[in-house]
Order: C-alpha cells, then structure tokens, then sequence
C-alpha cells in the first residue's frame, strides 16, 4: 500500500476536514478512557502548528435513532481542547447552518469538532448516492481531507470513503503508523511469531484465525470464545457463553492446526463462579470439569503462567481481547499476566481493540511499556485477516 501523507500536503492556511477516530467510553457526560483521543492529537496538532484550521469528523457508539444525548461528542470537544490547550469549537450539528456559520468563522489554528456523524443516516447508508450527498455536505468549503480515523477505516462511510473521493487527500499520522505495524505483523514477522486471542464471541475472530494458522507459531485462545474451543473438545463448560453454531468449525480448525504444526493453546483451568457479578466468589477448576452450574470467567492462573511463557519468547506479538471479565478484579488476573508478558517482549508488542487497550490502563500499566497500541480493534482484524479496508483504499486509489 501507498498513499500520500499528512506531511506531504500544504497545509498553511488552508481548511482540513479530518476524520478521527474519537469514539472513547463516556458514562453520564465522563469519559472513561481517552487514549483515542490522545492517539489522535498529533496529526492535529502538526496541522494547527502548520498554520490549518482544521474541521473534525468523528463517531461515538451506534445511535440508531438519529441525535440521542448519550451519543453526544460534546465531552470530547472539552476534553481534547484541554489536550490540546487550546479551546475547541463544538458544532450541535453534523451539517447544516450552524455547521457552516462556524466553519466560516474558523481563523489557521483553531479546530472545530462537529457533533457525531452517525446522527446522519446517511453516513453508515449502503447507497452510494445517499453517502455521496452526506459527504458533499462535508466538503463545502474545504480544501483538503485527513484521514486518521484507523478504528473506522474498514467502513464504508461517507465521512471515512466518500470524502476522500471529493477532497485532495492523505493519510494521518496515527493510520500511516497503524498501517506500518499491521505491514510488520503480516509481511516476514520476526520469529517465533505468537497471537493471544480473547474477547466473548469465536464469530467476530474465526476469520482471522482462519487466515493466521498459516502464519503463526502460538496462537492462545482466551476470553469468553474459548468455551466454544472446549465445546468442540466435548468438554462440559457449565453456563458458560458458547456458540454452538460454530463448534464444527472450531473443530476443522483444530485439526487443520495439528496439520500443519501450528501450537493453539488453550486453557487448561478456568476461574468460574455460579454469576456474571463484581461479587461473584471465584472457583478454579480444571478446563475439562467446569461444574453445570458455574460460568467461566477468565482463564486460571496455570493457564495464565503458561500463555506468558509462550508468548515471551516470541519476537513478535500480537494481542487482540481480554482474557477475562477484566473489569471485575476477581476475574482480571489471566488479562493482567498476559499484558505483563507483553512488557517482556524483546522484539514487537502490539495490543489491538478498544477493549484491550482500555484493560492495560484500568490494570495499571502504561502504554509506553508496549512495543505499539492501535486504537482499530475491528480494522486490525480485518487487515489481518486478510479483507480490504475502504478508508485505506481509497486513499490509494482515489
């Protein structure tokens, strides 16, 4: 892949729409994680530096019903201005006169955030002509588009795909760099090569395990998608989340593995408790005898041990999902070995998804102690499993 970046475009004085990437977790109005925002902040601060007003499309969740409270990008307007030190002007509208009353008024150097782009329906629509006009919309006035929202570029949005179809065009800083790691991860990875898997569902990863078995040495297998793993073995996993649809799948897989010699992992004990509670009391017990009335709720600490020694040998890493209900500390100790595993590498530690990467913060560790954290758990997958992403080819194509 290649395509134009940020520093490549003249940028004094003009107006930029960037696409970011700011969709963070916000409870009643406070955002809970910011390094999504944080992530973003040099490419907007190389354009405000560089004498750009900067007009900026983001998401927040999936408001299904137009403009809700909940889905408001206002928190993340004061939060970046106080990253930024310097005010951000917030739009109450995606488009529309407001919107083009503060473009208009928009001096090089400042930076208006609009509100988020899914109120309009047309951003996510699956007809071109409709995402078009959206993207129009956007457009006006404007003399270039950045893209540098990663955790959206697998979309075929207006505000990540169809913008860069009207506007000259680069990639951001934070896309060039994610795109760089996912290239090393894919192409000749230093050796041993291991992957750690977690997360509750074995549908959102199969196609990335499918596609990784030819590459990898480890893969370890975690989070709420192992039980389906130790479904297809005929183990008893109690109550625990399972998606028996898949269990032949899981099978082949398991068997294509011991086929050409890749080494999967799986727990060989599990943390469960009789509820899915902050309170619940934690049972260790072995994988293959999870008792019909416990749920599993990470992976135990025999398992954990042995998944940190895998992966520490490796040169290069890869870790998508948690290991457990990290959020409950009861339950968060396989996530917490296997993020300390990483820290330990002594070629390259990527940590891929929101979920991951809000896990080692809330778990104490800082993102510096890690070889890379993307901030696109979906477009990382989709990359590695081999699939196309829209935002990255029309960059390259348009």
């Amino acid at each position: 892949m290649s395509f134009t970046i940020l520093t490549d475009l003249k940028v004094s004085g003009k107006k930029v729409l960037l696409r970011c990437d700011l969709n963070v977790p916000i409870k009643d109005g406070v955002i809970g994680d910011d390094g999504r925002i944080r992530a973003s902040l040099p490419t907007i601060k190389y354009l405000i530096e560089n004498g750009a007003s900067v007009v900026i499309m983001a998401h927040l969740g999936r408001p299904k019903n137009g403009p809700a409270p909940e889905f408001s990008l206002a928190p993340v307007a004061h939060r970046l201005g106080d990253l930024l030190g310097t005010p951000v002007v917030f739009s109450s509208q995606v488009v529309g006169g407001e919107t083009d009353a503060k473009k208009a008024a928009l001096k090089s150097g400042e930076v208006l955030l609009l509100e988020n782009v899914r109120f309009e329906a047309s951003e996510t629509s699956k007809d071109d002509g409709e995402r078009k006009d959206l993207a129009e919309k956007l457009t006006k006035t404007m003399d270039y588009f950045v893209s540098d929202g990663f955790g959206a570029v697998h979309r075929k949005h207006a505000s990540v795909y169809d913008v860069a179809k009207i506007l000259p065009h680069a990639a951001g800083f934070l896309v060039a760099a994610e795109i760089d790691v996912l290239r090393k991860l894919s192409v000749n990875p230093e050796r041993p090569y291991g992957v750690a898997l977690g997360g509750s569902k074995v549908s959102d990863k199969i196609g990335v395990i499918k596609n990784l078995l030819g590459k990898v040495n480890v893969l370890a297998i975690g989070g709420g998608m192992l039980f389906t793993f130790l479904a297809a073995q005929d183990h008893e996993i109690g109550r625990s989340l399972v998606e028996k649809d898949l269990i032949d799948d899981v099978k082949n897989l398991l068997e294509e593995a011991k086929k050409i010699g890749v080494h999967i992992l799986l727990p060989s004990d599990i943390v469960v408790a009789p509820t899915f509670a902050i309170d619940a009391t934690p049972t260790i017990v072995k994988a293959d005898a999870i008792p019909a009335d416990q749920i599993g709720l990470d992976i135990g600490p025999e398992s954990a041990a042995a998944f940190a020694a895998a992966l520490v040998q490796c040169k290069t890493v890869f870790w998508n999902g948690p290991m457990g209900v990290f959020e409950f500390p009861n339950f968060a100790h396989g996530t917490k070995t296997v993020a300390q595993a990483l820290t330990e590498v002594s070629g390259i530690s990527v940590v891929g998804g929101g979920d991951s990467a809000a896990a080692i913060r809330k778990l104490g560790f800082n993102d510096s102690q890690f070889g890379y954290i993307s901030t696109g758990g979906g477009a990382s997958l989709e990359y590695l499993e081999g699939k196309s992403l829209p935002g990255i080819e029309v960059l390259e194509n348009a």
